[in-house]
């Protein structure tokens, strides 16, 4: 091999370049910062960091998920086609032995001065026509999971006194890879789960009515919104012997899949009931009985609920209620507010034994009636204050207008309340108005 010539450095040694070093730095950092996939970062770093610190042969190692002395090569300068080291992980080369393997497992930062090998090396491809290389470990957890190896093809081509500096700016951008690789990680799974939420959010919807039932006497209209996907709100009607209708209106405990899950076996319990859903408190009391022997003893979960019974023949609504927010009435003959309030029992899914006894309003024209879940009223603003039952009742006041207006007006005045902060629990009203 001819003589070799002065090795190269990180940084050339003159005293008046430190601008144009310092400008090659700032614009390697401003490019690295723009990446987004780790990929693109690795090709950006490799392109300038070779403009600084030319070198003959580049190659990057991992031992991530191989036991020991297997090493996978994830990148090098010489080849030809492009590999995503974290995509295409089983188009790697993987090698049981040899140099390349005895370097990572040394877990130690290494220059060789005069390269060799031995004749059966399985590596000995990736050290041809080299003669000296540097071995920089990019630790995770402390340990060299992956390594960088730098060649030249002179001998002691590298100087022993920037061994301590490539070591710390390799790692730093072997962490700052490897951000951008958890990143793309939570990324990936986030999508996946948020595809799976809108499909439980689909199928949670499919169980609500899908159009309002027209009941006699009664005007009625409704709005579902969740704070998530899927959320814990339930409504529901029910046909009933004589051309009565029952309305359910429940709310589960906490937000999100679980509360979805709930809301969906409430809803079966519901809907398997033997017989007409009627009388109301034997209803709830059948889907207690059925939520705390199987489903919410161990959990903490819990169901509020309100159900009753409208008999549009004498505008009378039977009903009973499991720790819901009673319903707010509106008599707009007279002008007074009250409440839906005879009867209050401890919410579905609590303890099995609890009875729910039963109430009866006579209800006249005009008469309105808001059901909703504490979404509403519970509903806070930018200042940390609450919507309230005062600004829901003050909607009511309005008697000129249908059950569809008065929920457009229920929204409305949330939404000015809120400032159109998204809301932070599940939201639904049902508004009927006595014809």
């Amino acid at each position: 091999m001819s003589a070799d010539p002065a090795p190269a450095r990180l940084f050339a040694p003159k005293a008046d370049d430190w601008r144009d070093r310092l400008s090659a730095i700032v614009d390697t950092m401003r490019e690295l910062s723009r990446q987004t996939d780790p990929l693109a970062m690795s090709k950006a770093y490799a392109e300038r960091i070779r403009r600084i610190f030319p070198t003959d042969r580049f190659l990057a190692l991992s031992r991530r998920d191989l036991d020991s002395p297997r090493v996978r090569v994830t990148r090098c300068s010489d080849w030809t086609e492009e590999i995503n080291p974290w995509k295409e992980r089983d188009r790697l080369p993987v090698y049981d032995s040899g140099l390349l393997s005895d370097l990572i497992y040394s877990d130690e930062p290494q220059i060789i001065d005069e390269l060799k090998w031995a004749t059966d090396d399985p590596t000995a491809q990736y050290f041809t026509g080299m003669g000296s290389l540097i071995a920089i470990p990019h630790y995770d957890h402390g340990v060299a999971l992956n390594m960088v190896i730098l060649m030249r093809q002179q001998n002691r081509g590298f100087p022993h006194e920037e061994l301590p500096e490539q070591v710390w700016i390799n790692n730093l951008y072997g962490r700052a890879t490897l951000s951008l690789v958890k990143a793309e990680e939570a990324r990936s799974a986030y999508d996946t789960v948020d595809r799976e939420l809108i499909t439980v959010a689909d199928m949670q919807r499919s169980l609500l009515p899908r159009k309002l039932p027209t009941i006699p006497t009664l005007g009625i209209a409704a709005h579902y919104q969740t704070s998530r996907r899927a959320g814990g709100d339930y409504y529901d009607f029910f046909p009933l012997p004589n051309g009565q209708w029952g309305i359910l209106i429940a709310d589960v405990s906490g937000h999100g899949t679980p509360a979805a899950v709930i809301m969906a076996v409430t809803h079966a319990i519901a809907h398997t009931y033997a017989g007409p859903a009627t009388p109301p408190g034997e209803l709830l009391a059948h889907i207690n009985r059925v939520l705390s022997a199987k489903y919410t003893a161990r959990s903490g979960t819990f169901v509020t609920a309100f159900y009753g019974i409208y008999d549009p023949a004498t505008k009378t609504i039977t009903y009973s209620s499991a720790g819901h927010p009673p319903p707010r009435l509106k008599r707009c003959q007279d002008g007074s507010l009250g409440l839906l309030d005879a009867v209050q029992r401890l919410p579905l899914g609590v303890y099995d034994d609890e009875s729910y006894p039963e109430a009866t309003a006579q209800l006249i024209a005009g008469d309105q009636l808001i059901f909703y879940t504490d979404g509403i009223t519970e509903a806070h603003n930018s200042r940390g204050e609450m919507f309230g039952l005062d600004q829901l009742d003050r909607v009511l006041e309005n008697c000129g207008v249908g059950a569809a207006d008065i929920l457009k007006e229920v929204l409305a005045a949330v939404d000015r309340f809120t400032e159109g902060k998204p809301a932070d629990d599940d939201r639904t009203v049902l508004v009927a108005k006595v014809k």
